[in-house]
């Protein structure tokens, strides 16, 4: 091929090129000014998506519904939705932010108790171990009371006094782990004062029993006999059939300082027996 035909082909396929892009371009225009679909096709294919897990997708018709239909019947909806949907991709952030919205926005609405109860439900879901930072629990019961404070008598508000008691329960165990890991480094007074926020802040948890057993335990490290005996008193009073008072029941009778103090509820084989069943 010589110059001349060289050049004449590089031209061809640079006047092919721009057309293509022309095309292209013409065609993104085309289906950029394109008019959304109807807000009822709109909601009803998010909806779908929801039925089929597929929350992205679900949350992206939402978000058009509000977008291209904003006063619409159906973007109140499509908000509550959105808020739904990024609550179900563990996106909590943005999930409390668009509920948020819909509650500022639609504060006497029909379902104004259900996305509260969500909000709550997005700190709940972000509860951490209790060796770890407990804000978010902080956060949750907040945000739980807040459901039953307004919305007392629905089912939100049932189940958001269980998990308030779920979550009063994990800020206790948060206490317990803090005073243990006192107790095994021999400070005493601090380990004290952890057991004694548990027996006085969280009376109706499962680790009030625990509590007071570590309490007469360290009282007993410390000399503090009185003290331990005094509560003692208090653990076999209100947990008698627990392992916690077996427990210290047995520690008290080795050191002579039983004084009187019943034995463990339903034990009806002696001391022996029962230290024996404690122990081993």
């Amino acid at each position: 091929m010589n110059h001349l035909s060289r050049a004449a082909a590089t031209v061809a396929l640079a006047l092919a090129l721009a057309g293509c892009a022309g095309s292209a371009k013409k065609a993104a225009d085309n289906k950029a000014t394109l008019p959304p679909a109807p807000v009822d096709v709109l909601y009803n294919n998010g909806i779908d998506a929801v039925n089929a897990g597929r929350f992205q997708t679900a949350g992206d018709q939402f978000k058009s519904v509000e977008e291209n239909y904003p006063y619409s019947t159906w973007a109140a909806k499509a908000q509550l939705m959105q808020g739904y949907t990024e609550y179900r991709q563990q996106n909590y952030t943005e999930a409390l932010a668009t509920l948020d919205r819909y509650i500022q926005l639609h504060p006497v609405g029909a379902d104004v108790a259900y996305a509260t109860y969500l909000r709550a439900l997005c700190y709940y879901e972000q509860i951490e171990d209790v060796q770890r930072d407990q804000s978010n629990t902080i956060a949750a019961i907040a945000a739980l009371r807040r459901v039953v404070d307004r919305f007392p008598g629905t089912a939100y508000a049932r189940d958001a006094r269980l998990k308030i008691d779920l979550a009063r329960d994990h800020l206790a165990g948060h206490e317990m782990a803090i005073g243990l890991y006192y107790e095994h480094q021999h400070l005493y007074e601090a380990a004290i004062g952890r057991f004694q926020r548990v027996v006085q802040d969280y009376q109706t948890t499962n680790h009030v029993a625990e509590a007071l057993a570590r309490l007469v335990e360290v009282y007993l490290r410390l000399g503090m006999r009185p003290e331990a005996i005094k509560t003692a008193a208090v653990l076999g009073y209100n947990y008698p059939g627990s392992s916690w008072y077996a427990g210290t029941y047995a520690v008290l009778s080795r050191d002579g300082l039983l004084k009187g103090m019943p034995p463990p509820k339903g034990e009806s084989g002696g001391f022996f027996s029962h230290t024996l069943g404690w122990l081993f």
